[in-house]
């Protein structure tokens, strides 16, 4: 067969089964958007209620009991030049966005990445899946999911989740699987339970990998959100589109640069948690 004949063949193919999963599934899609864009709205509504200096105060005290002071008096500042910027209600969008899709991203990854790390086989067969989602351009996963949600924060929620996934799924599945035997062999020589051998050695063990992966799942969560600003999903993302569409140079630094806090901000605090949590579980 010719590659032409057969290129054209499997998209022809490809646009069908596409057609007919968004009429025959368009009531569940529809009841997907409404959960997902009210997880959205719900979290969004709880960030601008108080005023933008009552968020920043509150970010700053948190930088502070799990940073340093410094940090928080930093963070504090950054924040309060995002609202300086006129770019509060965007930074809290795409917050909001960002939350809830790592959320969603790890309510799904962490329990998978306990089954792989539990089931060798299971790993196995996921690898390869992961890989993929990881090489493909994150732009590619917006495509299916226009079609079948249209354009919103619907849309840039599914894509984020899917894109913020993998970190979760591959850290999990390392922290279980690197419980030591020894540990493993004094449980079972003691006669506990499996729930018991999960949540006391296995994992005390696995949580600092797990909260390596929520970190990763937040940062891949992040980037996605920017692009996913071309589907009209609020936020910073859709600020900076249209002002690279408009060549308007000042609101895109603006924009880059709340990113950017936004980003250092959460990582910062993410990581800093991580090293508390391990340390007392040590």
């Amino acid at each position: 067969m010719d590659i032409s004949s057969f290129t054209d063949t499997f998209d022809e193919w490809t646009d069908a089964a596409l057609e007919w999963v968004g009429d025959n599934g368009e009531s569940l899609f529809d009841y997907v958007r409404w959960v997902l864009e009210g997880l959205y709205d719900g979290i969004l509504w709880l960030l601008e209620l108080p005023p933008f200096y009552v968020v920043a105060i509150v970010v700053a005290l948190l930088g502070w009991r799990v940073v340093n002071a410094w940090f928080a008096i930093l963070s504090g500042v950054a924040l309060m030049l995002c609202f300086s910027m006129g770019l509060w209600s965007e930074t809290m969008s795409t917050l909001a966005l960002v939350l809830t899709a790592t959320v969603l991203a790890l309510a799904i990854g962490i329990p998978i990445g306990i089954a792989a790390g539990f089931f060798t086989a299971l790993d196995r067969f996921m690898e390869p899946g992961l890989d993929l989602i990881q090489t493909l351009p994150p732009y590619i996963y917006l495509l299916p999911a226009i079609a079948l949600l249209g354009y919103g924060p619907a849309t840039a929620l599914i894509a984020t989740v899917v894109v913020a996934m993998p970190p979760a799924i591959r850290l999990t599945s390392l922290g279980i699987r690197m419980t030591p035997k020894a540990f493993i062999e004094l449980g079972e020589a003691s006669g506990i339970t499996p729930g018991q051998m999960f949540f006391k050695i296995r994992l005390p063990f696995a949580l600092p990998s797990i909260m390596a992966g929520i970190n990763q799942s937040l940062m891949m969560a992040f980037g996605m959100v920017v692009i996913a600003g071309i589907v009209g999903s609020g936020g910073l993302g859709e600020t900076i589109y249209g002002a690279i569409r408009t060549l308007d140079i000042a609101t895109s630094i603006n924009g880059a640069i709340a990113i950017v806090v936004l980003t250092m901000v959460l990582d910062r605090i993410t990581q800093s948690a991580a090293r508390l949590g391990t340390g007392r579980q040590s």
